[in-house]
């Protein structure tokens, strides 16, 4: 590692220019990124219902109705009216409405109650719409510009579109607020005033590299998109922190030596407890990979790569950049601005025993309540009724009630068979309406008396498509049942030939696909990491002590929405369990590191007491940065789902520093006597 690093010292301006470079091109490439907003996109390809929508698009022209359009105050005229004008929209691509069940012209008092108040109810007409997905931003854009502001909007479309354009500014707050804070913290840890600003240049550069070189996916999540660099910025934050205090160190060492010597001993002496903090958070992040459902793959591969960019660039750039400004930073040295921590330390030694035994008291509770929560699985609740959306959701639910729509396509012909489907649909209480060939034309009635136009909606590709209107919501354990209930009923009459999609049946396997996820990933990324720390520690229970530790306080996160009767949304729910094991196990691992040295020449309470007063400032930097990150998430997003991961990043990064500061000290403190060489041992005081 030396002659790399030696290499990499006296060629400090070719790598400055390497990077400057890489730095440009990569704020091209960030514009050429597509971020995708529809949750349903990431469903694994084999999921029965991506596989019905692929069937689907590929027999028939029209998708799934994906909004609902609710005009007030208008009568029936008008609302054919706005009918045509809906269906005049570029990439709306079909409008259904009262008159494709009824004839209008008939009084409507004298027609099915039941049908008129599905599209017509209070002088309010209610519209079916199905909207392109390559045209959703615009489409809807130009629906809310014609209905105004005084009427409501709801549906797929709708979130997608919402999220689409919140994301991308809120990101943009988060971002700008996280960088004041992380500043503010560096000035505080720091001894320079021209430091702060070197680390943040550093990491700057190694998230612009990652958000360019996210390229090679093509399209990322709107997840890895808003969590991705904040992340990055929160768990990289100390490698350049800890290299230049390294570089400092050894240059009040061996004042004689040349700067560029005392670069290269530090990046020799630092080497190992940079790549070891990196690693163990890579692996972590790479369990995501692990997940069928793709938002994991999506973020997983997006962070470990960050990582690996961020302890490339500490070990590259931060070296040349460190020594090209290291004058400017003996010019602005100050006085430390944080106390000694000393007395934190002795204080923490005191109450070790007694907070180890708490937190052994709640291991168990907690790890029970962590998975004993209620969740959301698909975008139903993701926008709030604090929103404009959630306030558009609330308002056409309560005229209209809740509604969802399932494509049913079963092989075409055989129109008895179809007629006793429809039957049996029709019986099943929450069916409210069926489109289909034989409710509309009926089945006595052969396709060539059909117009083609209305043929072709109901009839293609060698199937038949009977589109179902269901009082549902689209997630629930009632919804999850009536879609059971329906691909039940289907498969009675066409058993392994039929194809069942809709939003809730694409929740229905989301939720289907995300829980037999979550088992497989947490087992990994803990035994992943325990295997890391094994190797590097060369003992078994150092390592069980130091994992099991995050993951109490990863249990302790996730317990906390069960006693406040709180939903969770499942997706943040499964990655958080690995984020937070990956990002916060590094505090473990530098107390153990640090404790291990000390009791090379302490007793066990005072190796206790000066690990603390020498660690604190180092994890609590880290440790802040990504608690702050993480509340600016939930406190600036309006996507609920965001703002539940930020929450959870923010308190599960202060419960794992928590434990680390107070509990880890007295599991060492007690496993002293198996985990130190006795050699090392010193007698006690």
């Amino acid at each position: 590692m030396k002659r790399f690093y030696t290499a990499i010292v006296r060629r400090r301006r070719l790598v400055l220019a390497v990077f400057a470079l890489a730095a440009v091109l990569s704020v091209f490439a960030v514009r050429q990124v597509k971020v995708d907003y529809d949750i349903n996109d990431y469903l694994p390809p084999e999921s029965p219902s991506t596989t019905a929508i692929k069937v689907m698009n590929g027999a028939f022209t029209g998708g799934i109705p994906n909004m609902r359009v609710m005009v007030r105050d208008v009568t029936v005229p008008q609302a054919l009216e706005y009918k045509e004008k809906l269906a005049a929209i570029d990439g709306v691509s079909s409008v259904v409405w009262l008159d494709d069940s009824l004839d209008v012209t008939v009084p409507l008092q004298m027609q099915d109650t039941a049908t008129v108040e599905s599209y017509y109810k209070d002088g309010c007409a209610l519209f079916t719409v199905t909207v392109e997905d390559e045209k959703r931003l615009e489409a809807v854009a130009a629906v809310r510009d014609l209905i105004g502001e005084g009427n409501a909007l709801e549906g797929a479309a709708v979130s997608t579109a919402v999220a689409t354009n919140s994301t991308v500014t809120e990101v943009a707050k988060i971002a700008a607020i996280a960088v004041v804070y992380v500043l503010f913290i560096l000035i505080l840890t720091t001894d320079s005033w021209a430091e702060p600003l070197l680390v943040l240049t550093g990491l700057g550069a190694a998230i612009l590299l990652n958000n360019g070189t996210n390229l090679i996916f093509g399209t990322i999540s709107f997840v890895t998109n808003a969590a991705g660099s904040i992340l990055q910025l929160a768990v990289s934050l100390d490698y350049s922190v800890f290299l230049i205090h390294r570089f400092a160190e050894c240059r009040a060492e061996n004042p004689d030596a040349s700067p560029e010597e005392c670069m290269v001993d530090a990046l020799c002496r630092s080497t190992g407890s940079i790549l070891s903090s990196g690693l163990t958070t890579v692996i972590g992040f790479l369990a995501l990979v692990l997940m069928q459902f793709q938002i994991g793959p999506d973020l997983g591969l997006a962070l470990a790569k960050g990582v690996v960019l961020s302890l490339v660039t500490v070990f590259t750039f931060m070296p040349a950049l460190t020594l090209a400004c290291y004058k400017w930073m003996d010019k602005t040295h100050h006085k430390p601005l944080l106390p000694s921590f000393d007395k934190f330390g002795r204080f923490v030694a005191r109450i070790m025993l007694p907070m180890a035994l708490v937190l052994v008291i709640l291991m168990v509770p907690s790890y029970l309540a962590s998975n004993s929560n209620q969740y959301y699985y698909g975008a139903a609740h993701m926008f709030g009724k604090n929103t404009r959306l959630g306030a558009d959701t609330a308002a056409i639910e309560e005229t209209f009630g809740r509604s969802d729509t399932y494509v049913v396509l079963v092989p075409e012909g055989d129109t008895a068979t179809q007629q006793k489907l429809s039957d049996a649909l029709h019986a099943i209480p929450e069916v409210t309406g069926i489109l289909s060939y034989v409710d509309n034309a009926g089945a006595s009635i052969p396709p060539e008396f059909v117009p083609g136009d209305t043929l072709g909606l109901l009839v293609s590709g060698g199937y038949t498509r009977m589109v179902l209107t269901v009082d549902a919501d689209t997630e629930g354990d009632a919804a999850f049942a009536l879609v059971e209930r329906v691909r039940a009923t289907v498969q009675q009459y066409y058993p392994d030939n039929d194809y069942l999609a809709g939003q809730g049946v694409s929740t229905y396997d989301l939720m289907d696909t995300i829980t037999a996820d979550m088992v497989k990933v947490n087992l990994l990324a803990i035994g992943a990491v325990f295997l890391i720390l094994l190797l590097m520690k060369r003992q078994l229970l150092l390592p069980i002590i130091l994992v099991l530790s995050i993951e109490t306080a990863i249990w302790i996160n996730l317990a906390i929405p069960y006693f406040r009767g709180q939903y969770v949304f499942y997706i943040a729910y499964l990655i958080i369990s690995s984020v937070q094991l990956g990002a916060t196990v590094d505090y473990a691992i530098l107390f153990s590191d640090r404790y291990q040295e000390f009791r090379e020449t302490l007793g066990r309470k005072e190796a206790v007491a000066a690990t603390v007063s020498a660690v604190t400032t180092s994890v609590s930097t880290t440790g802040s940065a990504m608690a702050v990150v993480g509340f600016l998430m939930g406190a600036i997003s309006s996507n609920q789902l965001l703002g539940q991961l930020g929450n959870f990043l923010g308190v599960g990064s202060l419960v794992s520093l928590a434990i680390v500061l107070s509990a880890l000290p007295g599991f060492l403190y007690l496993a002293d006597p198996l985990i130190i060489k006795k050699k090392k041992q010193p007698k006690e005081a």
